[in-house]
This record gives structure tokens, C-alpha cells and sequence, in this order.
């Protein structure tokens, strides 16, 4: 570990990047890694929520890169930028994410790509562009956040599916590659979580079922096995202890954050 670390701040000069760190999950991860001592580089389209999160992170040297992770070679060289302005990136957490239900027949060539390059093309391509560092320098932490979607099949969101089922299949692969050179990969895999993207999902159900608002929302929640969404800081804190120096034995694994649901 870096100099200086301490049990209470495990993450003293280390640089982590969060891809779609203004909001929700992303930014719940953000906030942990950088109570824990990380110093924070924020990836995604939109600066300005990307900016309020990282004024009000603890701790110094935290900054934003507008990007679009399903560029291959504008995230090359964000990465290659960010690393150079803030030092090597030790944590990834591939969060950048979007979901679209529609039935296969009304899912268009379109939206089954659109699908796939963020949630898939994207998790690769910013790993592809940090992993050669982290291997050089004999450690690294990359965390992708997939989904329950990515272990179990959902109607009416088969691209979500696919492309999550894809990261976790990343993950698995990747992680054997990478096991006897210092860096874990491991995939988290939320239920419904209280985010800004459940309020799209909500929005949907209601205009297509004509529920309330509350109904949509606890017909969600019942697919949890506790009955209750996930919070974003319960993502973020499984998160930050896949990255953790006393993790490294942890790797190749998808973890369920849903309230018991049965492993994949």
C-alpha cells in the first residue's frame, strides 16, 4: 500500500476512476472511496453533476474528465490525461451504465447496439485502456457494476441482459488472466437500487400499467428478496471492500446486492 495508509484511510494515494460518477450509484461510490482516502477522477458525458459530486468529496486533488465510455479511443486518452494530471489509476469501477425495456419484437437493431456499447463496450474499453499500467505496477483494483440482469434473465430487457450477462462474463475471464499479477477483477450485481435510472423504470410502468407512482415502485421492491430497494451507499460500500489491499483473494467473483436473491 501507499505510504502513509493507515485501517481508517486504506486508500492514502491511490487514484480511482468512477465511470458515471454524477449520480446514483456511481456517486455513492465516489463519495466511499474518497471518505477511505482515495483521490477521485470522475468519467462520464455531463460535467455538471460530475462536478457537484467531486466539490463535495473528502479529502483534495479529486477532479472530472467528460468523456463517452463507448469511445475506444477518446477513453484511451482521458485515461492516458488523467493518469498524467493525477497519477497512475489504481481503481477502476466501470458504473457508466443504461437501461431500456422493450419487448424483443420492439427492440430495434438500434437500441440492442446502443445497449451493448454502453453497458459492455464500454466496461472493455476503459479497462482496456488502464489495465497495462495497473499490470506493469503489480497492482489494481477493477470493480464492474453489472446487475441481477447479468445472472438471471428479466422480460422485456433482453439487451439489458445480454450486455450485463457480457460483463460478468468479462469479469470472469479477465479475472483468471490477471490472477498471479497483482489485479482483481470482480463484478458487484445490484437489485432494484434507488437510483435516478429506478425513476425512468418507474416512469415506464406507470405510463404502460396506469399504477401509481408508490405501486410501481413497490412492485420493484418486491422483486428483492427483502422487500426493499438497495441504496446506493450499500452498492458503494460492497464496492470499496473488493478494492481494499486485505482483498486481493477476492477475484473473478459477481456478487448479488439484492437481499438474498441465490448465486448464479
Amino acid at each position: 500500500m501507499a505510504s502513509g495508509s493507515s485501517d481508517q484511510s486504506p486508500f492514502t494515494g491511490r487514484h480511482a476512476v468512477v465511470t458515471g460518477g454524477g449520480s446514483g450509484i456511481g456517486a455513492a461510490i465516489a463519495r466511499e472511496l474518497a471518505g477511505l482516502g482515495a483521490r477521485l477522477t470522475l468519467v462520464g458525458r455531463r460535467r455538471p453533476p460530475m462536478a457537484a459530486v467531486a466539490a463535495n468529496l473528502a479529502g483534495s486533488g479529486h477532479g472530472v474528465a467528460v468523456a463517452d465510455v463507448t469511445d475506444h479511443e477518446g477513453i484511451a486518452s482521458i485515461m492516458t490525461s488523467v493518469a498524467n494530471e493525477r497519477g497512475p489509476i489504481d481503481i477502476l469501477v466501470n458504473n457508466a451504465g443504461a437501461a431500456r425495456s422493450a419487448p424483443l419484437t420492439r427492440t430495434s437493431l438500434a437500441l440492442w447496439r446502443e445497449t451493448l456499447a454502453v453497458n459492455l463496450d464500454g466496461t472493455y474499453n476503459c479497462i482496456h485502456a488502464v489495465l497495462p499500467a495497473m499490470l506493469a505496477a503489480g497492482w489494481g483494483r477493477i470493480v464492474n457494476v453489472a446487475s441481477t440482469a447479468g445472472l438471471t434473465g428479466g422480460a422485456y430487457i433482453t439487451a439489458y441482459c445480454a450486455a450485463k450477462h457480457g460483463v460478468v462474463g468479462l469479469t470472469r475471464a479477465l479475472a483468471l488472466e490477471v490472477a498471479t499479477r497483482g489485479v482483481t477483477v470482480n463484478a458487484v450485481c445490484p437489485g432494484f437500487t434507488e437510483t435516478p435510472l429506478l425513476v425512468d423504470a418507474v416512469a415506464n410502468i406507470v405510463a404502460k400499467t396506469g399504477r401509481s407512482e408508490a405501486e410501481a415502485k413497490d412492485f420493484l421492491a418486491s422483486s428483492n428478496p427483502q422487500g426493499r430497494l438497495v441504496q446506493p451507499e450499500e452498492v458503494a460500500r460492497a464496492v470499496a471492500w473488493l478494492c481494499l489491499p486485505a482483498s486481493a483473494a477476492i477475484n473473478g467473483q459477481a456478487i448479488r446486492i439484492d437481499g438474498g436473491g441465490s448465486s448464479a
